[in-house]
């Protein structure tokens, strides 16, 4: 790839970009045009290639065709450098973007390429961003299910992982869904059926999942905030069951909820203390 075809100045890069955008380039063949003229040479390019295999009767129809095809290939286009733009300062000094997979690439593209909405634009890029930092952070077939999911589904996605909590994988907290402090979030029994039907959680209709912990105190962190948690204090040494709840994420939410930036909940600390102070074989718990 030559560095005169670059949307970016590959010089002004640090190595984690040049190094993505040449991996990029290899899956995928792509050449990032400077102005929509090029893009536009390109895919009319395409088109020629077309031409000759086409059987339109219509001389008319036949342009249509051509011309609707250019378009595509332009907004598509336009959709991967935007992505790819979105990308660059989402990359950790550490990142390894040479270890990721051609085939994920390949794919990753091949579906969010059709993304035109800017919000998804910013999911797909932090899905590569997190790849290139981790590599195998994210399998395909979570880069096939973002395909379907509309940007209402993300919205409501996002809201629920305001309620996480990490009790050594990210669990999202909801004791009762009826409850308000849910449902002034959007979050409620519909909702969550909702989300169970996509793919994305695991919702107990009438039962709460439990863990079973074998040490007498955990702290459990709040999303990312690494200034808010709870310290909780068994009574036994050994075999305490923690609450986790009605709702737990699906191996594919597991993974989407990585690059959510969900909202604080004002009082949600305090609310779970109060439901987990209900368990009978826990001792204390405090902030």
């Amino acid at each position: 790839m030559g560095n005169n075809n670059s949307i970016v100045n590959v010089g002004d890069l640090s190595k984690p970009a040049t190094t993505l955008i040449g991996r990029i380039s290899d899956a995928i063949g792509v050449l990032y045009e400077p102005t929509r003229i090029k893009r536009k040479a390109k895919a009319e390019a395409k088109a020629e290639q077309i031409k000759e295999l086409a059987n339109i009767e219509t001389q008319a129809l036949k342009q249509r065709t051509i011309q609707r095809f250019i378009k595509e290939e332009e907004q598509k286009q336009e959709n991967i450098e935007s992505i790819i733009e979105k990308v660059i300062p989402l990359l950790g000094e550490g990142a390894t973007p040479e270890n990721i997979e051609k085939d994920w690439i390949s794919n990753f593209f091949d579906k969010s390429k059709l993304t035109s909405d800017e919000e998804m634009k910013k999911l797909w890029a932090n899905i590569l961003a997190g790849e290139a930092n981790k590599p195998g952070t994210f399998s395909k077939r979570t880069i096939n299910f973002m395909e379907s999911l509309d940007k209402k589904d993300a919205l409501l996605f996002t809201k629920l992982c305001s309620f996480i909590v990490n009790v050594g994988f990210p669990l999202p907290l909801v004791f009762d869904s009826g409850a308000n402090i849910y449902k002034k979030y959007g979050i409620n029994f519909a909702e969550l059926k909702y989300l169970e039907g996509i793919g994305l959680i695991s919702f107990e209709t009438y039962t709460r999942y439990k863990t079973t912990l074998n040490f007498k105190r955990i702290k459990i962190q709040f999303g990312n905030n690494i200034n808010l948690s709870v310290i909780i204090d068994f009574k036994k040494e050994l075999g305490n069951d923690l609450n986790l709840g009605k709702v737990l994420f699906t191996s594919i939410g597991e993974e989407l909820s990585r690059i959510c930036n969900p909202e604080r909940i004002e009082g949600f600390q305090d609310y779970v203390i109060k439901e987990w102070k209900k368990d009978e074989n826990i001792l204390n718990i405090k902030k």
